[in-house]
């Protein structure tokens, strides 16, 4: 989740650059350029003060949106300020007249870390994006780094709708990092001469100016934190880029987090500087001093600040001191733990002992490097230390989106897997895989595919993280308090009771439950697979059959059938295992298994609160892939074939079942609620009108015929009554 809009950036922004003053002239940390031997001065730079001015004071203006420590806005820097270069110094066909006059075409950059806002209001969400603005109104978007022909195919379309015919047939661009067009260079070593004569002016006015301590600023901008885009202090370790020189290699000066091994007391204003806007990774305790889980925690927390001497940044927030922080960082109970880099966060979900804390930085450390390239033989290396690794596969044509999207996951990703990602043909061979960029899981050597292909669904950060989620534990995990309920809820699991002290029994269980996991797998792909055949033959057979009867009507239906292989209805099996001397107390109480009679594996629905641990025969299910596949088989048929158990009393279930149907069908037990009620009520209201009513009952000892019909106006009857 990103944090830029959660701490003010647009006060970070005073600190971060400010607008040249009009009175100033040229910015002294911004030198000029050189190209084809004319001087180049600084692309322009927007700002809040210029913004509305500057949009519109040009037919076109190109503006590339960027963040100072955004890779990928490093890789780009070259090709923009190239192609700025390059068309500010060419000339119209048989015109000698200034580009940016004639065209009424000019080039800008806007800093988006700096002036968020900015940004924000034309929706840039990655960076680097170039857009052109025709009459200050957005024409043409480029999202991530584009090669310089791409971003000129678009310049020349806009010169050629304003001047048209006054453009040559065929350009030869430069390549970025460029001094020189091609055409220049068939002068030999003329452009070269003017370049360096041209230079010597420049830099006698330097010295001249006292512009020595403004050169050296640019050129160690990359080295120094607090050296900003244009000269002024920004707040502490904030790591900002020139980006008006092109062949400027970004290399930032290597830092050493945490030096004295110790947990960092921050603040609002400290880890705004220190934490939000820097690359440097974070791991923040968050905490109230009245907590008593909090005092009970401090030791380990202070010992695990001495463990990262040198390695990771720790730090501490009392959410008492700073309420207005914690709540911006949603902190919903004390303490909460929170990892931190480049304005990303996760929160830390794990045991609080220190040997987890430890476990858990030290994987925070590697995965918050990025994500590393393989190849074959590094890859075969890491699956022996590894049991779960996604594998990301790009080609030359990969984007930067892509790229962008995959630099998300690694944080999600720690403690529970590695990320890696190759471009190696032999990996490409091992898994057949035909199409770029493509995801997978290796899981102990067994692959899983991320099935989506489309750019978008590649890049849907969410969709893959569910996927992840779903497939980020090993084959046959360990149960364990943090993961339990990634393992139990939804699933049916072949949970193996094991005892790790026997190291023989134990090594030979967990061999039998993964042989039993791979086949069971392996049968489950051959079923899909059938399954979605069967759903294809019979889908062709409808289309042959109206085709033979000339129905087109009948035709079109039947292209149009959607084969839907959604397995989401039906319930997966997973296999797993758990300390059994460990557990003991939890396993007899639920199960009603002692664990000292041995290794036992029971088959759990922790959905419906039910459970098997005999096979067909009546024996207990033991380790074993014959015990445990004869058994699964007939778990998992519609209806089952063997009789569960309950993990709860019969009581307990009545309630448990009424809870579930409410929860899946609320509508429909609504409905019925609803009729049940006006059944009754529609009940007690007959019962009340059959009931007899004292004001209406006739004068005791008058029988029905021996009343007499009374008048309208209470006169005499002429009615003729019968004589007794």
């Amino acid at each position: 989740m990103r944090l830029l809009n959660l701490f003010f950036l647009g006060a970070a922004a005073l600190a971060t650059a400010t607008p040249p003053s009009a009175e100033a002239g040229e910015d002294i940390t911004r030198e000029n350029t050189y190209f084809n031997g004319n001087k180049v001065p600084p692309v322009l730079e927007l700002t809040p003060a210029n913004y509305k001015e500057e949009i519109k004071k040009s037919k076109f203006l190109m503006v590339k949106h960027f963040s100072p420590w955004c890779a990928h806005c490093q890789e780009f820097l070259p090709t923009f300020q190239t192609l700025y270069e390059y068309y500010y110094t060419s000339k119209p066909v048989g015109k000698d007249a200034d580009f940016t006059e004639f065209y009424d075409f000019r080039f800008a950059e806007l800093n988006c870390v700096a002036y968020a806002d900015l940004c924000t209001e034309h929706k840039v969400a990655a960076w680097p994006t170039t857009i052109l603005f025709e009459d200050g109104e957005p024409l043409v978007t480029f999202r991530g780094v584009k090669h310089i022909s791409v971003l000129s195919g678009a310049v020349e379309d806009a010169l050629e709708k304003v001047k048209p015919n006054t453009r040559p047939k065929t350009l030869e661009l430069p390549e970025p990092g460029d001094k020189t067009s091609p055409d220049a260079k068939i002068e030999t070593g003329k452009t070269e001469k003017i370049d360096s004569k041209a230079k010597e002016p420049e830099k006698e006015a330097v010295k001249e100016t006292g512009k020595e301590k403004a050169k050296e600023t640019e050129t160690s901008t990359a080295e120094s934190p607090d050296a900003s885009t244009e000269g002024e202090a920004t707040p502490q370790k904030a790591f900002t880029v020139n980006y008006n020189t092109p062949a400027q290699k970004v290399s930032p000066k290597p830092v050493n987090p945490n030096p004295k091994g110790l947990s960092v007391p921050l603040t609002w204003d400290t880890f705004q500087s220190m934490v939000t806007l820097t690359q440097e990774p974070w791991f923040v305790k968050f905490y109230a001093p009245w907590c008593h889980h909090c005092k009970a925690m401090a030791p380990n927390w202070e010992q695990l600040a001495k463990e990262m001497k040198g390695r990771l940044n720790i730090g501490e927030v009392n959410c008492d001191r700073d309420t207005r922080l914690c709540k911006e960082l949603r902190v919903r109970g004390y303490p909460s733990l929170m990892f931190f880099k480049s304005g990303e966060k996760v929160e830390y979900e794990g045991l609080r002992g220190l040997g987890d804390l430890v476990q858990y930085a030290e994987k925070a450390i590697d995965l918050s490097g990025g994500v590393p390239d393989v190849d074959l033989d590094s890859f075969k290396a890491l699956e022996e230390k590894e049991e779960v690794i996604f594998l990301y596969f790009y080609d030359h044509a990969t984007t930067s989106e892509d790229f962008l999207s995959l630099e998300r996951y690694p944080l999600s990703l720690i403690g529970k897997a590695k990320l890696v990602k190759t471009r190696d043909p032999k990996l490409y061979d091992r898994y057949k895989i035909t199409t770029w960029p493509r995801l997978i899981v290796s899981r102990e050597g067994r692959p899983t595919y991320y099935t989506p292909l489309a750019p978008r669904e590649m890049r849907d950060t969410r969709m893959i993280l569910n996927w992840m989620k779903s497939v980020w534990l090993p084959l046959v995990p360990e149960l364990t308090p943090t993961n339990a309920r990634d393992i139990m809820d939804g699933k049916i699991v072949v949970l193996g009771i094991l005892n790790r002290e026997n190291e023989d029994s134990f090594r030979g269980a967990i061999r039998e439950m993964k042989s039993a996991a791979n086949e069971w797998m392996d049968k489950q792909i051959q079923l899909f697979q059938i399954h979605r055949q069967d759903l294809r033959d019979a889908k062709q057979l409808r289309i042959e059959e109206a085709e033979d009867r000339g129905d087109q009507r009948a035709l079109r239906n039947a292209k149009n059938i959607r084969i839907n292989m959604d397995r989401s209805d039906t319930k997966e099996a997973t296999f797993a295992w758990v300390d059994g001397t460990f557990w003991q107390r939890w396993i007899r109480t639920t199960y009603g298994i002692d664990a000292k009679d041995g290794d036992r594996v029971i088959i759990n629905d922790e959905d419906k609160r039910r459970y098997w641990d005999h096979t067909s025969t009546g024996n207990p299910i033991v380790p074993s892939r014959t015990s445990i596949l004869e058994t699964l088989n007939k778990v998992t048929a519609n209806p089952p074939k063997l009789k569960p158990k309950l993990t709860i009393s019969t009581i307990e279930k009545i309630f448990f079942d009424i809870k579930m149907t409410f929860k899946e069908h609320p509508y429909l037990s609504m409905g019925c609620i609803l009729g049940i009620a006006f059944g009754l009520f529609q009940w007690l209201m007959g019962r009340t009108a059959r009931r007899p009513r004292g004001h209406f009952k006739l004068e005791e000892g008058v029988g029905m015929k021996e009343s007499k019909p009374s008048t309208l106006f209470g006169g005499s009857s002429n009615t003729v009554t019968k004589a007794d």
